[in-house]
């Protein structure tokens, strides 16, 4: 959940379906499993100085990471981590960016080679698992009503406690509109709540950071499923930009009743833009293709992750995704041991290859020595 976190209905928009030179040493024990998270397998025994089982080296891909990149965004973020063998490595790290100038990939990578040892992650049938992907929006949108401009941007009702249920999203559009903060396309204040979070621009340039304050305590339902079985779309047609499209073409009753599908509801509060990205749950800013959000009963803010995730089937997906990412967010819509929702940035470019991540996923949990 981008700041307190969206909701994260979907974190991604494909969930409206439901939218990174030492030889290491041998693994040292670390703290027990979570669950969902096992030891991998024995692999087949490897050449003399070839990486040793449960290694970062042996994960699928790991020659090609940029490991510098991935060291700078665990850097930022390490320091939610609450175990003392997290700490640990996390001081080390500091240690290195603060007496090497500059570090460099060789020292990053033998940084993450030396420090953790690989945890697979597994689906209770021993399936993939599922990536998807999320932005942070940036629209169009007015002070006062007008035109196209007439869905407003509401304040968290008076006396608004966490878990309290609301009417559902229909019910509170319908009502005379309570304390505005701004108004927006209908189509784009839908998308908004789905992330959570979003940038505005208005019409005299100034910009500001709607940030989630508060939601209406009803489930999240994506709306491409059933837009499929109307007919509406294809069925591999569901990307966030062809679902934001067909909205947008059939703004008014007929769109409406589509989003309505989707009872939950997110109100906002106002900030500045600092021009930065937002923070996640953690409450740190997220780097750009470096961070994720994961299920909180699996796993743990701070945590670094390898994912590796092929076979995208929307129209316009990229071919795969691997890397080192950091758990620093979560999301209602992000449940299971082997579920994360890749941040993909700020803006429309950001927002259109997320809307298209909807892929198979293996997830290896670094697990840091002590």
């Amino acid at each position: 959940m981008i700041s307190g976190r969206r909701a994260a209905l979907a974190l991604g928009l494909v969930l409206l379906a439901a939218a990174c030179t030492t030889a290491p040493r041998p693994p040292a024990p670390g703290p027990a499993p979570q669950p969902g998270l096992v030891a991998p397998p024995i692999p087949p025994p490897v050449p003399p100085g070839g990486p040793a089982p449960g290694a970062p080296a042996a994960l699928p891909g790991w020659d090609h990471e940029d490991h510098l990149s991935a060291f700078n965004a665990w850097v930022e973020g390490c320091r939610v981590a609450r175990d003392a063998a997290a700490r640990v490595q996390c001081d080390r790290a500091m240690h290195i960016r603060q007496t090497s100038k500059p570090v460099t990939p060789s020292m990053a990578r033998a940084f993450f080679e030396s420090g953790f040892v690989v945890i697979a992650a597994e689906t209770a049938d021993g399936g993939a698992g599922l990536l998807t992907a999320y932005f942070a929006p940036e629209y169009q949108a007015r002070r006062s009503p007008g035109g196209e401009f007439d869905m407003p941007v509401l304040a968290p009702p008076p006396g608004w406690t966490r878990g309290q249920v609301l009417p559902e999203r229909a019910v509170i559009e319908a009502a005379p509109p309570t304390r505005p903060l701004a108004w927006m396309r209908a189509e784009d204040l839908f998308f908004m709540q789905i992330q959570g979070s979003g940038y505005l621009t208005f019409e005299d340039g100034s910009k500001a950071r709607a940030a989630y304050a508060a939601d209406n305590g009803r489930p999240f339902t994506g709306i491409a499923r059933p837009m499929t079985e109307r007919g509406l779309l294809p069925q591999n047609g569901t990307s966030g930009e062809a679902i934001r499209g067909w909205l947008a073409a059939h703004r008014g009753p007929e769109a409406r009743e589509v989003m309505a599908l989707n009872a939950r509801y997110i109100f906002f509060s106002l900030d500045p833009d600092d021009g930065g990205d937002p923070n996640g749950a953690a409450g740190i800013p997220l780097p750009a293709r470096r961070a994720i959000a994961v299920d909180p009963t699996h796993w743990r803010y701070g945590d670094l992750v390898w994912i590796h995730a092929d076979g995208g089937n929307l129209i316009g997906a990229r071919g795969s995704y691997q890397g080192l990412v950091v758990a620093l967010d979560t999301g209602s819509a992000i449940r299971g041991p082997v579920r994360a929702d890749l941040y993909m940035g700020r803006g429309a470019e950001a927002g259109e290859e997320a809307g298209a991540v909807r892929h198979p996923l293996r997830m290896w949990r670094l697990v840091p020595r002590s």
